[in-house]
């Protein structure tokens, strides 16, 4: 069995550490099914996948379609024998039916479905999301495949495999330590975020918590710390903590390489993003004893039930969140039993070994 793994991305995130993963667990468990990641040429991912030893092929892409990624792609699939593609992302998915379309003798698909953005209702978008060769579209949570069923003719196709996350190269390891490198004074409580500076991870609403915790509650107990890839929004985030005055109180700390590696040296993780799938960031603070704030988008509240094993506001709710905070620092006990009930759940159901061995088993019966 050979399968090629797909990727149109340029940055690097969740989904990326996602494939990462089930390239990592099949190929440990199952070393005669062969895998190539077909990547980006150059970008962020296709340079991780050279610093990991990853069997991979990369391709230009600097059009939004690109012939030589398209022809390619059609290259590899012929002299690599290819069985199955499963694509990963929108634009993969884009470039794969044009080069079937071309080619006319590309191997059956499967599509990863990993946002809970709605699909589209454009006449090519429904085309290329039910294209004939995608023979099983699989979702990330119950809330994307209620997502996707809307624009998907054959709802029979689509199914939910959970992320899950890799124990194995967790780690507390880190080149620097938050406090050290930011200046934070040591009686301060740590509440971190990690995520790249897109829409989608609503920054504006972090800012917001920070903003109400400092200013409207005098309460100044805490530090936050934002890690992710700086982009075109990221002045925006900068020019808002700075109007609200919040410099002294909030570090954006721009990439860092093995993120989820600082998670162990938070004291609470805040998440408030307006649109997800499934996060891996969660599953990470879980698996290091971080207690989670979180905004309800997506599967999120799949893994977490409010006042139960962590705290659920709706998205924008940032005096919620806010409460939630302080609720926690507060309150050992409560925070103990959170995490103790998070790390059971994370270890039990969503290890990248389970996914991986689901995945495999929708590969048999589509090959």
């Amino acid at each position: 069995m050979t399968i090629l793994h797909v990727s149109g991305v340029t940055n690097w995130g969740g989904g990326e550490n996602h494939l990462e993963n089930l390239y990592y667990e099949l190929n440990k468990s199952n070393p005669e099914v062969t895998q190539y990641i077909f990547c980006v040429k150059d970008a962020d991912f296709h340079k991780r996948l050279i610093k990991g030893n990853y069997n991979h092929i990369a391709a230009p892409l600097d059009l939004k379609i690109d012939p030589r990624f398209i022809f390619k792609l059609i290259r590899v699939c012929r002299s690599k024998k290819i069985d199955l593609i499963h694509i990963h992302d929108p634009t993969a998915l884009t470039l794969s039916v044009i080069a079937d379309r071309i080619y006319g003798k590309l191997p059956p698909f499967i599509y990863g479905k990993k946002t809970s953005f709605p699909i589209k209702n454009r006449k090519s978008t429904l085309f290329k999301y039910n294209y004939k060769k995608i023979q099983k579209y699989i979702c990330v949570s119950k809330a994307v495949e209620q997502v996707t069923a809307k624009s998907i003719e054959d709802t029979s196709k689509i199914m939910t495999i959970y992320n899950g996350i890799r124990f194995s190269n967790k780690n507390t390891k880190t080149e620097f330590l938050l406090k050290d490198k930011f200046n934070i004074p040591n009686d301060k409580i740590i509440v971190g975020n990690i995520g790249n500076h897109i829409r989608a991870k609503n920054l504006f609403a972090f800012i917001d918590v920070v903003n109400d915790i400092v200013n409207v509650r005098k309460n100044k107990s805490f530090h936050f710390v934002q890690i992710g890839n700086f982009t075109e929004r990221t002045q925006m985030y900068q020019d808002k903590v700075k109007e609200f005055k919040l410099e002294k109180h909030i570090s954006f700390t721009g990439f860092i390489d093995n993120a989820s590696s600082f998670i162990s040296q938070f004291d609470i993780f805040l998440l408030t993003s307006q649109s997800e799938g499934l996060p891996q960031v969660i599953n990470e603070a879980f698996y290091f004893k971080v207690p989670v704030v979180s905004t309800n988008p997506g599967g999120i509240p799949e893994i977490i039930k409010d006042g139960e094993n962590g705290f659920l506001s709706n998205v924008n709710d940032f005096e919620k969140l806010s409460k939630d905070l302080i609720t926690l620092s507060s309150n050992k006990d409560l925070l103990d039993n959170f995490t103790e009930k998070s790390f059971k759940q994370i270890t039990t159901y969503f290890s990248s070994e389970i996914m991986a061995k689901k995945t495999l088993e929708v590969y048999k019966k589509i090959i």
